[in-house]
């Protein structure tokens, strides 16, 4: 596989179809982008419906053939999950890939609909249910895969089990942590499951290093400071690399022969920049005491619990 990975080495994905959740901006949108260049079919996941019809145009106006559904999808609430799903199901009977990437970080506090806190709650849990409702789906279709888009900061994340919602107390930047480490843990543990039970599924995650996305400047805006906001714009202008930059390795993580359980990353400066490569994340990430406890919370909190027969 070439060292400086592009959009070239992206196959012909016609009949393909693919799931980007947070389609509507950013590494999303150009992970969609790129699907639809290459003949996916793509279904844009996403919780505001006039911002998911103007990246759908957008894309459209760049690739007129391109083949493009728009489903609404909260995953800040459980119900929008569900009946995402529903719908998804309702028109298809086969997903080759889930692109689990839309998030939300560094919030002042906030709850989901459900009542977790808002960064675990949609990072995290949105995802955990949405794969469940879908995994039936994934399993009919041969080499399918979940990717999960994890981040560089889950090497400060740590699990709270005495205080996963951050109840007692909130750290805006632990609480984002945590949520990366548990998209991590989420990946093994699954991956680790579906090979238990024989599937041909697997499950991989990534990270996009520093990409320059809204997702940095929309917590100062949430909490009214124009200085951090300042400082988030002026950092992903500076020392970002662009958001289809940040997109290779999802893109990576969707088409390239993997596996299963693999890490897909930059690393160059840090592992801020450069064409994504497999790379390892901190031994915290695969710790599979962890990661068992976590599945079961997460089953427990969502009340979605996996079929893999």
């Amino acid at each position: 596989m070439p060292h400086d990975w592009n959009l070239d080495q992206v196959p012909d994905l016609s009949g393909r179809v693919m799931i980007v959740t947070g389609a509507n901006s950013g590494i999303g949108y150009e992970a969609a982008l790129a699907f639809a260049k290459r003949k996916a079919d793509v279904i844009l996941a996403c919780r505001n419906q006039d911002k998911a019809k103007a990246a759908s145009d957008r894309i459209q106006n760049e690739v007129p053939t391109a083949r493009l559904e728009l489903i609404p999808l909260d995953l800040s609430d459980l119900s929008s999950v569900q009946a995402f799903a529903l719908s998804f199901r309702e028109r298809h009977s086969r997903l080759n890939g889930l692109i689990n990437n839309a998030g939300v970080m560094a919030l002042p506090k906030r709850t989901t609909t459900d009542g977790f806190e808002m960064q675990l709650g949609t990072n995290h849990l949105g995802h955990f249910a949405l794969t469940g409702h879908l995994l039936d789906l994934l399993l009919a279709t041969p080499g399918s895969r979940v990717v999960n888009v994890s981040s560089i900061a889950h090497k400060f994340g740590k699990i709270r089990f005495h205080d996963l919602q951050s109840e007692k107390s909130y750290s805006k930047w632990g609480a984002y942590g945590q949520s990366k480490l548990a998209n991590l843990l989420f990946t093994h543990e699954l991956n680790r499951r579906l090979k238990d039970a024989g599937n041909s599924t697997i499950s991989v995650a990534c990270h996009p290093g520093w990409a320059a996305t809204n997702l940095q400047e929309a917590g100062p805006r949430m909490e009214g400071s124009k200085l951090m906001e300042r400082l988030s714009a002026w950092g992903n202008s500076m020392l970002a690399q662009d958001a289809a930059a940040g997109a290779l390795p999802t893109i990576f993580a969707a088409v390239e022969p993997l596996r299963g359980g693999e890490y897909v990353g930059p690393t160059r400066f840090m592992g801020w920049h450069g064409p994504p490569e497999i790379v390892e994340p901190l031994s915290k990430a695969r710790d599979p005491e962890v990661a068992a406890r976590l599945w079961e919370e997460s089953e427990q909190l969502t009340g979605v619990r996996y079929a893999f027969g």
